[in-house]
């Protein structure tokens, strides 16, 4: 059950939150700051590469990893090709994981590993696999992290990565909101320098601002109806959410959202581009998700039966390519099945920045989500 008074208690908030997600969530700017510097220290600001990548490849475990990929992906565009290298194996358990090179990898490649312990066996088999081949590597992880040696013995750049205390816990690193971006900043610094990635230091000291506004405006000491995280975790309170993205940095943030929601809230949630995303979730809007819908049962017992899910649109929207924009039709299908439409538009800035005010505002919705539905 959704407790909505549970969102304007700052006491029972900080409380029911064992894990620190909203301090998380809050420190990202911080986060940026420190690994902008790890990357400085590391000599990532100093380093003249010869030319472009033919191919920049990512491994890692998580949600975490999978976000760096995507959004290194989307940030890239068209001037290279991103692979995220997805683990294989039997478990989810750090020894369990299995990378492996694709076969054409080689020297004009580079390989980014990125991951929150730094204690997967394999990717310190993938590091030693990428120097026999040639391949150049560059990792983020705590320091002192067994992966640390593999690289430094591939020859590779090892950069550490911005921890918090509550980062020993392996399970509240691997979802803490701030994880992403302590894994990310490192990398974009060092893609600014092959070309690929638009991120000198100002970018990212802009980024860290912005990241530090929107955790003002999303904290737990405001109240909900100022607070856009706490407003959107209310109205997903009893929905599924179907998010539709418009702009590169929104198709990003969407799937970051989703991801979030099922780890931190315990949410499904469905995500697709504008325009495509009417057609493939139109049927949804018309759809009985309630609970208890299929049985034919009439003298079933109602009282006992939980509350239903209806669907609930999630318009995440950037700058829309050449001024053309799929919202307005968005909106007049939503409301036309009388579908409840919650939209977020980020202040205007760089592609960084706007995709760091969506990622912020939605990360603190899953986790007030989670939160007051006991996740």
């Amino acid at each position: 059950m959704f407790d909505e008074t549970l969102l304007d208690d700052t006491e029972a908030l900080a409380a029911t939150d064992r894990r620190g997600l909203l301090r998380g969530a809050a420190e990202a700017g911080a986060r940026v700051r420190t690994a902008a510097r790890h990357a400085a220290e590391a000599g990532i600001t100093e380093l003249k590469p010869d030319g472009r990548p033919r191919a920049v490849l990512i491994a890692g475990p998580g949600t975490a990893a999978a976000g760096v990929a995507d959004l290194v992906d989307r940030l890239a565009g068209a001037t290279c090709p991103v692979i995220r290298l997805r683990p294989t194996g039997v478990a989810p358990a750090p020894g369990a994981l299995r990378w492996e090179l694709p076969g054409w990898a080689g020297p004009v490649d580079l390989l980014l590993i990125a991951s929150p312990s730094g204690t997967e066996p394999s990717l310190s088999l993938l590091a030693e696999q990428a120097y026999r081949r040639g391949v150049t590597v560059v990792a983020v992880c705590p320091k002192g992290a067994p992966l640390t040696e593999s690289v430094a013995g591939a020859h590779g750049l090892f950069v550490p990565m911005a921890t918090a205390p509550y980062d020993q816990d392996e399970t509240a690193a691997a979802v803490a909101p701030g994880v992403l971006w302590a894994l990310l900043t490192p990398l974009l610094a060092l893609l600014d320098r092959t070309g690929l990635v638009a991120a000198p230091a100002d970018t990212l000291e802009k980024v860290a601002d912005r990241l530090d506004r929107t955790a003002e405006r999303c904290g737990p000491a405001v109240a909900t109806y100022s607070n856009p995280a706490k407003t959107l975790a209310s109205e997903l309170a009893e929905a599924l959410p179907l998010i539709w993205t418009e702009g590169a940095a929104a198709g990003a943030a969407g799937r970051r959202f989703a991801a979030a929601l099922t780890e931190l809230a315990g949410r499904p949630a469905l995500v697709a581009d504008l325009p495509e995303a009417m057609p493939a979730h139109g049927a949804l809007l018309t759809s009985d998700l309630s609970v208890g819908a299929a049985s034919d049962d009439f003298f079933r017992d109602r009282v006992e039966e939980g509350q239903g899910l209806r669907a609930r649109v999630v318009l995440l929207r950037d700058r829309p390519v050449d001024g053309v924009s799929a919202a307005f039709a968005a909106r007049e299908l939503a409301l036309s099945h009388d579908t409840g439409i919650s939209e977020l538009e980020p202040e205007d800035g760089t592609d960084l920045e706007t995709l760091a005010e969506l990622i912020a505002v939605t990360d603190f919705a899953a986790v007030y989500l989670g939160l007051s539905t006991g996740t």
